[in-house]
């Protein structure tokens, strides 16, 4: 595993802290050499003689936060945010996007932060007039 180098930093980190410990350096000889603290590497040692290798290796997984808009209803914001406005408007804003994803029932509810972080993954920006680049290069 150290030799290959497929594993995230992490991962690397907590083998060489393992072997080092396996050829019986201490503690803090051991944080010395690796950066880390001497309470890190005892909790991955502690980690490896309750649990195992791979509880001392891999983190558990997080549970993370529920996307608040799935696939589908982000695809159809996008479309319509590349269509023309509503009557009366120039330009789509990022509230009126909001407004108008729930007036169409796209969503049952959105807020503009996650309208505004939909379009900059979309790097769309509609807001803006037409981007002209004026004078060429030659």
């Amino acid at each position: 595993m150290l030799t290959k180098g497929r594993e995230s930093a992490r991962v690397l980190r907590r083998a060489s802290i393992l072997r080092q410990l396996d050829q019986e350096q201490s503690a803090a000889q051991v944080a010395g050499n690796v950066g880390a603290s001497s309470k890190t590497v005892r909790a991955i040692a502690r980690r490896y003689e309750e649990r195992g290798l791979k509880a001392a290796l891999y983190e558990k997984p997080r549970p993370g936060k529920q996307r608040v808009l799935d696939i589908g209803q982000s695809q159809r914001i996008v479309a319509m945010v590349c269509g023309t406005p509503p009557q009366g408007m120039a330009r789509w804003s990022v509230q009126l996007i909001a407004e108008e994803s729930v007036k169409r029932k796209l969503t049952p509810q959105v807020g503009r932060e996650t309208i505004r972080i939909l379009l900059q993954s979309h790097d769309l920006k509609p807001w803006r007039g037409k981007n002209v680049v004026r004078g060429g290069f030659k």
